[in-house]
């Protein structure tokens, strides 16, 4: 029965060549859609837009890159990334008051901490990757809420300014993101690890059975996950002058949504954080181009959602074999 099954629903001989260009067809259409659609919005090309730009990629872009190594190596997303960008702001405020390399280290540190025991977890017991992070997202809002006691956190000294300001007319906080889209790109082209990530998420068995340490593997995927997260925490922090749990709320959804733009697969073993850095700015551009034709909030959100969906379909249908 099941082979009927799967002799019925297989594409026939030379389908999945015409479903994966269909699927090319329409990415090009979409594409080109966009880019007319931004072009004829009235002050899309302007410096304010294009700074608006910059500023909508930063933040949540860095949060995209650690989210495109949970996706490449199997595990989808992880829906506590949002919650970690929060809770390392508080925590880098909190810690100014030792100075801001110390606050940056002890940001850094815990989200790597927190993020590692969820790859662990999720490598050694194969645990379900959704479910840790929501376990995950509970640990940090009843922490925070207990440690700051519902209230916003400001900062215990000085030292902000590194992380804002401009560099050659851009944001310093699109440098920040460049430099962690650069950095991982290299880390997957360039490393063993980076390697490995891709054969982990292509097919964990196999890698198993190669002797890979599919454990350490993805446990090093959510410790860059972490780090992403909390750097842009950081860069959050010192945008605002002031922190709760509400800064980073939503960017696990639309980190995942670029990730997925961007053309890394949602089964994972495939991607870049070239191909998110596309995907940001697909988004980007869409919010950016919604808001100046005056779209209501609730709206840009519907838009998104559609777009993902879409983007699933098409890794569907160029997927099938």
């Amino acid at each position: 029965m099941s082979e009927i099954a799967i002799r019925f629903f297989r594409l026939p001989a030379g389908g999945a060549a015409v479903a994966r260009h269909l699927a090319l067809g329409i990415r090009l259409a979409a594409a080109a859609a966009i880019t007319a659609f931004a072009l004829t919005t009235p002050g899309f090309l302007s410096p304010l837009s294009f700074n608006a730009l910059l500023n909508a990629i930063s933040f949540v872009g860095c949060v995209a890159v650690g989210m495109t190594f949970i996706t490449l190596t199997g595990n989808i997303m992880s829906l506590c990334l949002g919650a970690t960008v929060s809770a390392s702001a508080l925590i880098f405020l909190s810690s100014l008051a030792f100075g801001v390399a110390a606050a940056f280290a002890l940001a850094l540190a815990f989200a790597i901490a927190f993020t590692a025991a969820q790859g662990f977890l999720i490598g050694y017991f194969r645990a379900n990757p959704i479910l840790v992070s929501i376990a995950g997202l509970s640990l940090l809002l009843g922490g925070a809420a207990f440690a700051t006691g519902g209230q916003r956190v400001y900062p215990g000294g000085e030292g902000l300014q590194m992380f804002k300001g401009r560099i050659a007319g851009i944001p310093v906080e699109a440098l920040y993101f460049f430099a962690t889209v650069i950095l991982g790109q290299s880390i997957l082209t360039w490393t063993r690890i980076g390697r490995l990530m891709v054969m982990v998420g292509s097919n964990i068995r196999a890698a198993t059975a190669a002797g890979i340490d599919t454990t350490a593997i993805v446990t090093m995927a959510y410790v860059i996950a972490g780090s992403c997260a909390a750097i842009s925490g950081i860069l959050l922090a010192a945008r605002y002058g002031s922190g709760d749990m509400e800064l980073g709320a939503g960017y696990d959804y639309t980190a995942i949504a670029a990730v997925l733009v961007g053309g890394t697969g949602i089964q994972g073993g495939s991607g870049s954080t070239l191909r998110t850095l596309v995907g940001v700015t697909v988004i980007a551009v869409i919010e950016v181009v919604l808001l100046l034709r005056g779209f209501s909030e609730q709206l840009q959100y519907l838009i998104t959602g559609l777009i993902v969906l879409a983007v699933i379909m098409l890794h569907t249908i160029s997927g099938r074999r």
